[in-house]
C-alpha cells in the first residue's frame, strides 16, 4: 500500500505531465486537470471566501491562468499548491471587483456544528461565529486554511504569498483571541512542511 506522500508525488508528477502538454497547446489535458481539480477548488473556495456566486467566475479565470502560465509550474514546489495560489489571487481579485469582504459574517460557520446523532448545536454555532467574528480577515484566512482545510503553515505562505512567519503570528493571535470563547480550539499549531 502506497503512503500518503508516495500519492502526493505520484498526482503531482501526473500533474506536471498534464501542464507540459497543457503549456504545448493541449486542451484535452487542460479539461483533465479542470476535472481534477474542480471540487476541490469549489471547497477551498467556499471556504476561503464563502460567496458561492463567484466561485465558478474564479474558477474559469484560474484555469485561464494555468492555460497561459502552465510553464512556470517548474518553480512550484507542488501543482496543486500552485494552482489553489492562482485560485486565492483569482478568488481575492474577484472579491475586490464586487466590493466584498473575504468572509460574508452571515456565512461564518467553519465547522459542522451538529451533536452526535446529526442534530444542529445552536449554542456552538453561536459560538463558533462569535469567536471567528472577533479575528482579523487575515487571521480568519490562515485559521481557516489551516485547520479548516488541512494545509501546513508552508502551504498556506505559498498559496497566500504572506510570509511564513506572519502565517504563524496569524495563527497564533487566531489561537489567542479564539482559546476563551471555544477552548477546544486551545490546541497545538500545526507543523510546517507537508501535514
Amino acid at each position: 500500500m502506497k503512503t500518503c506522500s508516495h500519492r502526493k508525488q505520484d498526482t503531482d508528477a501526473t500533474d506536471r505531465r498534464l501542464l507540459e502538454r497543457i503549456a504545448h497547446g493541449d486542451r484535452a489535458a487542460l479539461a483533465t486537470l479542470y476535472h481534477s481539480y474542480h471540487e476541490r477548488l469549489c471547497v477551498f473556495l467556499y471556504r476561503v471566501t464563502r460567496h458561492r456566486e463567484i466561485i465558478d467566475e474564479v474558477i474559469n479565470e484560474s484555469f485561464w491562468v494555468i492555460w497561459q502560465k502552465a510553464a512556470d509550474v517548474r518553480q512550484a514546489p507542488r501543482v496543486s499548491i500552485w494552482i489553489m495560489g492562482i485560485a486565492y489571487r483569482a478568488a481575492m481579485k474577484a472579491l475586490r471587483r464586487r466590493g466584498a469582504e473575504a468572509f460574508d459574517e452571515d456565512n461564518l460557520t467553519l465547522y459542522r456544528t451538529s451533536s452526535t446523532n446529526g442534530e444542529e448545536v445552536p449554542e456552538l454555532r453561536d459560538r463558533i461565529t462569535h469567536g471567528l467574528s472577533r479575528l482579523t480577515c487575515d487571521q480568519r484566512l490562515v485559521f481557516e486554511l489551516v485547520y479548516g482545510i488541512g494545509h501546513s503553515l508552508d502551504d498556506v505562505a505559498t498559496i497566500t504569498g504572506i510570509p511564513l512567519c506572519t502565517v504563524k503570528a496569524c495563527l497564533l493571535q487566531a489561537k489567542a483571541k479564539l482559546r476563551n470563547v471555544l477552548p477546544f480550539l486551545a490546541v497545538e499549531a500545526p507543523k510546517t512542511g507537508a501535514p
